[in-house]
């Protein structure tokens, strides 16, 4: 009895070309062919991750850089309608987050935004940055990603995963894309690169080798692009200089 209805959909969709072309444009930064997979949460660096969640509603991405801090994206935390800042206490972090499960979760009593950040209009996009201060801790050190505290150099492989918007419930991630450059000279540039992530993955980190070979931040992702073909974050670099000096 259900054939003939599944038949009408998909002649429904082939029959529909303005359909079909409008479906890509609802996951900005993939592009026609898309290589993001699920990836196993109990192995670095995806046990560091974790879904931010307001609410009011709304989701993002984050990565634990301390047993209590959670590095995101600042415009994760405006408010849609008002276009200000949400309390820090409607503000949720669910490490591990699948599909319903989570292996932990606390929430946020307090936060710190990119210097200049401005909610009303959602940047500049060097200042697109926040770190979350958990109410409790969450995982265990091995948990933890370090900052990178230099860029890294062009055509250096990265990875990058998050909770994002098509599928939610798990977690996403390239695994085979790398940097680009940089956008600019100077404390405005942004990291360029080439992997795949739509609306969700803003916040998580853009990973790449650290100078011990493990997995570390060099990023952390802003808004979607337009296409696959080039995406930006904002450089992990302050966000370590300002730790390393004990702001």
């Amino acid at each position: 009895m259900r054939r003939p209805a599944r038949r009408l959909l998909v002649l429904a969709v082939l029959l529909a070309p303005g359909l079909a072309a409008a479906q890509p444009a609802l996951r900005p930064g993939i592009g026609e062919s898309d290589p993001r997979r699920p990836v196993a949460l109990a192995e670095a660096p995806w046990r560091a991750l974790g879904r931010v969640q307001l609410e009011i509603g709304g989701r993002c991405t984050g990565a634990l850089i301390g047993l209590r801090q959670v590095l995101t994206a600042a415009h994760c935390l405006v408010a849609p309608r008002s276009r200000a800042l949400v309390q820090p206490g409607t503000i949720h972090v669910l490490l591990g987050y699948d599909r319903g499960t989570a292996l932990g979760h606390a929430r946020v009593v307090a936060y710190r935004i990119g210097p200049g950040f401005d909610p009303a209009r959602g940047g500049p996009a060097p200042a697109d940055w926040a770190i979350l201060t958990l109410d409790a801790p969450l995982g265990l050190p091995d948990r933890v990603l370090p900052l990178l505290a230099t860029p890294p150099s062009p055509r250096t492989p990265l990875m990058l995963g998050g909770y994002q918007r098509d599928r939610p419930e798990v977690l996403l991630a390239d695994t085979g894309c790398r940097l680009l450059g940089l956008s600019a000279a100077g404390p405005a540039a942004m990291l360029l690169h080439d992997c795949a992530g739509t609306r969700g993955v803003s916040g998580a980190p853009l990973l790449a080798r650290g100078p011990d070979g493990g997995w570390a931040v060099a990023g952390i992702a802003s808004r979607s692009a337009p296409s696959a073909a080039l995406g930006a974050a904002v450089p992990a670099t302050a966000v370590a200089a300002m730790l390393a000096a004990g702001e």
